[in-house]
């Protein structure tokens, strides 16, 4: 049992009693939980927040007089450590959008498990509340500090395809679950950037509490710690995941300038970024092949595949990336296709860098049941598909190993436009 000085103290803001209610008995045999109070209004949060001083506050979004939203911006100026999570049965992008420029560090949809709202309140308070409420005299600490520490950048991967329906989910997915397996002490994260129909979260089996779209909402005071609370985390495998949003038209709400700034945080807190990049090329796309370090280009053995690819060797060329910089990876490969690798290397003029063949039975398992093929039980560690996946993160791995940089060098600016004019 914790002492009561170690305990997350939670303030409950409902205008129902019944919810308040059920949401003490949810966290009443929490042993690191203590609810210090409960309130029905805005107005009376704001005032219970400044006398009872909670880590955590659950915030109802709707409530008559004060709503949540300015409850929150009031109880996060009065009491700065006090993290809010804010609650709605309305999950649409405005409230998202809202709840986190008045602060709010999470967003529970009702009706929410108790497995969820306890989950939720232990993250919070471990990432944003735990340090300053262990001095909660003292000053906030500068957002970005741990920012200014000389550090090194880690590198970004995508995976693309112009040609949807080739697998490109499922690749970057097993890529960067293999290559924790293969460096498990390396930091890898997985980003869902195909914006407005990525399945990332499905074939991870997260539930998509959280999004890129809490960190484009929330630049300007976007650091490490709203990175953490943005990230999902895959259990079976350790991996760090920022999904997509979760509604398309949500996609409008990350920029290219959004997903640069992404980006570069998300690089210097780990040493791998595999993205999922959607089949769109605009400049949001071309801005990401700006600044990775590989390009994985997966095409399928079909002729319309390998035509896309044929154009997408051409954009780049104008764009003046080096030869190296895009890897070719053939996925689906099946020797009944009737067009073998060596075929398209003939027809692109570029080395296929790696093979994924064919296995419709355990590509489809691992789709519907959530879980990275690399990772399913008992799956021989022989079998073709998962040696081939080890080849191909090998391979990646070694040739960042080969790679040869200019210390501190930035990749070119280049007028992306220029190429849809």
């Amino acid at each position: 049992m914790s002492s009561g000085e170690d305990r997350i103290r939670v303030l409950i803001v409902d205008d129902i009693p019944e919810t308040r209610e059920n949401l003490k008995k949810m966290l009443y045999f929490e042993s690191d939980m203590e609810v210090v109070g409960t309130a029905s209004t805005g107005e009376e949060a704001i005032e219970l927040a400044k006398q009872v001083r909670p880590h955590v506050v659950l915030m109802d979004i709707n409530m008559p007089g004060v709503d949540g939203i300015a409850a929150s911006e009031a109880i996060t100026r009065a009491v700065p450590y006090a993290q809010v999570v804010m609650m709605s049965v309305q999950s649409e992008a405005d409230y998202l959008r809202r709840s986190m420029l008045a602060g709010a560090r999470d967003f529970l949809t009702k009706p929410f498990t108790m497995d969820d709202l306890v989950a939720t309140v232990r993250r919070v308070y471990q990432l944003h509340a735990k340090p300053a409420a262990q001095a909660p005299s003292a000053q906030p600490v500068a957002p970005q500090a741990v920012d200014h520490q000389p550090e090194s950048l880690g590198r970004v991967i995508l995976v693309y395809s112009p040609k949807g329906g080739v697998g490109c989910t499922t690749i970057a997915v097993n890529l960067a679950t293999m290559m924790l397996e293969l460096e498990p002490e390396s930091r890898v994260a997985l980003v869902d950037a195909s914006l407005q129909f990525g399945d990332v979260g499905v074939l991870l089996n997260l539930r998509a509490t959280r999004s890129i779209v809490n960190l484009a909402d929330n630049l300007e005071e976007m650091d490490r710690e709203l990175l953490e609370s943005a990230l999902l985390t895959d259990d079976r495998s350790g991996l760090r995941v920022l999904l997509a949003p979760p509604k398309p038209e949500m996609a409008e709400f990350v920029t290219a300038e959004a997903m640069k700034q992404i980006t570069e945080l998300m690089r210097r807190a780990f040493d791998y970024v595999v993205i999922d990049l959607g089949k769109r090329l605009q400049d949001l796309e071309l801005l990401l092949f700006d600044m990775a370090d590989q390009v994985i280009l997966l095409i399928a053995p079909t002729l319309p595949s390998i035509k896309d690819a044929r154009n997408f060797f051409e954009i780049m060329d104008a764009l003046e990336y080096g030869v190296g910089k895009t890897l070719l990876v053939l996925n689906q490969s099946d020797a009944g296709a009737g067009i073998t690798a060596r075929a398209i290397e003939n027809h692109l003029r570029h080395e296929v860098f790696a093979e994924i063949p064919r296995d419709d039975r355990i590509v489809l398992h691992s789709v519907n049941h959530g879980i990275p093929y690399v990772l399913i039980p008992n799956l021989d560690r022989r079998h073709p598909l998962m040696e081939q996946t080890r080849v191909l993160t090998e391979r990646v791995l070694g040739a960042f190993a080969e790679m040869v940089e200019e210390k501190g060098e930035q990749p070119p600016e280049r007028p992306l436009r220029r190429l849809f004019r």
